[in-house]
């Protein structure tokens, strides 16, 4: 069953070797469609693979395209909105568990839309280790490349107005305990 706004998902990441890699307790679903899955958080607890816990600081919305080799949470901050983009294997949701291969490079976007990539060498490093086929080293240079093109062009969530549109509709359905 695809679960509706407002009910909440947890969302799950892993390695290529299939290893935890970390654990957003519970985003509440904001929108689902064929093309998108829109969910909201504030304040949710954070688990990494190493068992340390800790809690997000800001309210944040966190698109996932499907089909996409990338994810973007969008932090609501006092000086501004800034992203964190993972690239990753497109997600797969099934019940409340949203899940995706998180292949180490992460684009970090800033409020005034610049940029910063960041993990390349923890990219290089896994490759070798786990033994990323080339067509995943290709899928994740070339969802890199997208990430920043859509930066350049305001595209998808970082087009001005869609954080705040997102975030006021995560207002009307979040659950009253977050």
């Amino acid at each position: 069953m695809t679960p509706v706004p407002g009910s909440t998902i947890r969302i799950e990441s892993y390695k290529h070797d299939q290893s935890l890699h970390r654990i957003w307790d519970k985003s509440t679903l904001i929108h689902t469609s064929d093309a998108v899955v829109i969910g909201g958080n504030n304040r949710v607890k954070v688990t990494e693979a190493d068992g340390r816990e800790w809690r997000t600081r800001e309210p944040a919305i966190c698109t996932f395209g499907r089909g996409q080799w990338f994810n973007t949470i969008a932090m609501i901050r006092d000086d501004g909105i800034y992203y964190y983009c993972n690239l990753g294997s497109p997600f797969t949701l099934k019940g409340q568990l949203l899940s995706y291969i998180d292949y180490d490079l992460d684009v970090k976007v800033f409020p005034d839309m610049t940029y910063t990539i960041l993990d390349e060498e923890e990219f290089l490093m896994h490759s070798k280790q786990m033994k990323y086929p080339p067509f995943v080293v290709e899928r994740v240079q070339l969802a890199l490349q997208e990430v920043i093109e859509w930066v350049r062009a305001r595209r998808g969530p970082f087009q001005n107005g869609f954080v705040q549109r997102w975030y006021d509709r995560y207002l009307l359905v979040r659950d009253d305990e977050e």
